[in-house]
């Protein structure tokens, strides 16, 4: 038996290497990840005037934000804005506790969609379900006030992660009654994370986006994967 004292320390990796490795290994997680906080690091900064001011938020949200009020007769800021914003809302976030939690979550469903479907259809199911969560928003939460965060993005991940569970276990010949059962819980978890979140911010949750992200990954998930299609 091996004595774990006795063996030679092993060599630390550099930070810079741990990145370098990131942005080989998972590209599209990688670029997301430092896009979004990089945004939001730029606005924390103007937000304390350590450049720009406390109006480069107002700036960003105002031209890169979601309004509802811009599908309802509003004025937009730019020709096109109506359009954009169904896919630039999921770059910009309302605080460091919000990308926080958004970043921790597009690490930990990233790597298992990308290795998946790879990088090109990983990134286009993550764009797709952006835009898929501003069509859930706009059709179900009827609203003309500001929604920005990339959790449309993430439900239609998570959708995907889901979609093939159900479609794998079907292709081995467990019934839909079998597979809804085991699928339940991780349903009920993401149902019960949208209820305390919504009590927890006074109602001021986009559930729209995330049950709009959710069914558009679910879809793509089994599109994107043809070998799955007929299991749905």
């Amino acid at each position: 038996m091996i004595d774990p004292d006795t063996l030679p320390p092993q060599p630390r990796i550099p930070m810079t290497a741990r990145l370098a490795r990131w942005f080989r290994d998972e590209p599209v997680t990688a670029v997301l990840f430092t896009l979004c906080i990089g945004i939001e690091a730029i606005l924390q900064g103007a937000d304390y005037r350590l450049w720009g001011g406390p109006h480069w938020r107002d700036v960003a949200y105002t031209y890169g934000g979601f309004w509802g009020g811009l599908l309802h007769g509003w004025q937009p800021a730019y020709a096109g804005q109506g359009v954009a914003m169904f896919l630039s809302y999921s770059f910009l976030h309302g605080g460091i506790l919000h990308v926080g939690m958004n970043m921790m979550a597009l690490i930990s469903l990233g790597r298992p969609v990308s290795q998946r479907l790879g990088q090109g259809r990983y990134l286009a199911l993550y764009l797709l379900s952006a835009i898929g969560g501003g069509l859930g928003f706009a059709l179900i939460t009827y609203t003309t006030e500001l929604m920005v965060g990339a959790s449309g993005a993430l439900f239609g991940l998570a959708g995907a992660i889901l979609a093939w569970a159900w479609a794998d276990r079907r292709r081995f010949g467990q019934s839909r009654v079998e597979v809804a059962r085991v699928l339940a819980r991780p349903l009920a978890y993401l149902v019960g994370i949208n209820v305390v979140m919504f009590w927890a911010l006074s109602g001021g949750l986009a559930w729209g986006c995330h049950l709009g992200g959710f069914v558009t990954g679910w879809a793509l998930g089994l599109l994107l994967d043809r070998r799955y299609r007929r299991f749905a």
